[in-house]
């Protein structure tokens, strides 16, 4: 039995973000003492992720990026291109390896930390605090009592919501003979990609370097593809809209990000707490997770070091989630075209004011002023169902 004042359950972005807050104690707050459970290598350990979020040119994690970006275009369906400065922030690529990487340095200097390679089997309730029970690779049983319990593994299934759509997408990390590629620029979304009848399609591409970028095919709608379909995909956008010729494929990035307007539980038990994406911390109209984590796990780590109750706090604000509610259901009920709603967007509002509402930064007149440049009449017509759409369980994992 191992007893701790922390115990983390999955060593995935959320997991490894309040462990890295943890052990960045700062000078004279209290210790915490923590064990960090990581799943042994299979089906159970997160697969390797690339993490993209916006933030200013100094941040917390600049030493493990892979590269970062000014600039950022959007490609309507009919050609255009939008592009814009978004100084002083940076799009950031953090892989999910330099990440874990970044994390153990952090962890192994500090005395109050511990990682334990195991699978969980159940977390409980025990007087005091809660206890995890879970057993190694090679099948021996261990235990942790801690005060706290922070469990960040996926739900095995979503709450009952009014919509909900997958942002679902597969990517070639891609090299090339000659320099096709602008390395200070996202191709943050292109919507020159044939469009699903409800839902958005668009691509994505992230250059680190002028022979090298990840280019991904991705989708808003209420079915994965077949791995076939991606490559079709992205052949046809690699070939068809981008010209890239000849290249070669170093490697894949698969992944599914359920959008939905559930409500998520961030408490399972008197001192049992959710974090990260089991918490609700992906924003719902555009599947970004990374930065609200970041968000909620330091705030946690600040209630521990202060002695404080450390419920992790809602990943967004009840306005943001509203609006985002709305626009599901304006994509999903196919009233509004995503890619038009997406791109005018990008070419209507100022770059760093539409990154700060897509991060829940704005006040309510900007909400307004960026409301009033959506399609009005279709956006009010989902608010006005929303309230009578029943909830619903989501017909898969």
């Amino acid at each position: 039995m191992l007893e701790a004042d922390v115990a983390i359950v999955g060593a995935g972005a959320a997991g490894l973000s309040l462990a890295h807050w943890l052990a960045r104690r700062p000078a004279g707050t209290r210790p915490v003492t923590v064990v960090l459970l990581e799943a042994p290598p299979g089906p159970l350990r997160p697969p390797h992720r690339t993490w993209c979020y916006w933030e200013t040119e100094n941040g917390p994690y600049d030493a493990a990026l892979t590269t970062s970006w000014r600039r950022l275009r959007v490609h309507g369906a009919d050609g255009h291109a939008t592009e814009r400065d978004i100084a002083p922030l940076r799009y950031k690529m953090l892989r999910s390896d330099d990440f874990e990487t970044f994390v153990a340095h952090w962890t192994a200097a500090d005395p109050d930390t511990r990682r334990l390679t195991a699978a969980v089997e159940t977390v409980e309730p025990v007087h005091g605090g809660a206890e995890v029970r879970a057993r190694t690779a090679d099948g021996r049983p261990v235990a942790v009592r801690a005060r706290w319990v922070f469990d960040s593994r996926p739900p095995g299934s979503l709450p009952a919501a009014r919509t909900t759509l997958l942002q679902h997408f597969h990517g070639w990390f891609v090299r090339h003979d000659r320099p096709v590629f602008d390395p200070d620029a996202v191709e943050f979304m292109d919507f020159r990609t044939p469009q699903p009848a409800h839902g958005l399609s668009f691509g994505y591409v992230l250059p680190t370097g002028r022979r090298h970028a990840l280019v991904e095919y991705t989708e808003f709608s209420a079915r994965v593809l077949s791995r076939e379909a991606y490559e079709a995909a992205l052949r046809r956008y690699t070939g068809s809209v981008l010209r890239l010729g000849r290249f070669e494929v170093t490697g894949t990035e698969s992944g599914v990000i359920p959008m939905t307007d559930a409500a998520f539980a961030r408490q399972s038990g008197p001192s049992v707490f959710r974090i990260g994406a089991a918490s609700g911390a992906t924003r719902p109209s555009t599947g970004f997770t990374f930065a609200a984590v970041q968000r909620q796990t330091r705030a946690v780590a600040a209630a521990l070091h202060a002695g404080r109750h450390p419920r992790p706090p809602p990943a967004h604000r009840a306005r943001s989630r509203v609006m985002d509610a709305v626009l599901l259901h304006a994509l999903d009920s196919g009233r509004v075209d995503g890619a038009a709603f997406f791109a005018e967007l990008f070419r209507r509002v100022p770059a760093r004011r539409l990154l700060r509402f897509l991060d829940g930064g704005t006040g309510l007149h900007e909400d307004l002023s960026i409301g009033l440049r959506t399609p009005v009449l279709p956006m009010l017509r989902s608010a006005l169902e929303l309230p009578r759409l029943p909830r619903r369980p989501f017909p898969g994992p």
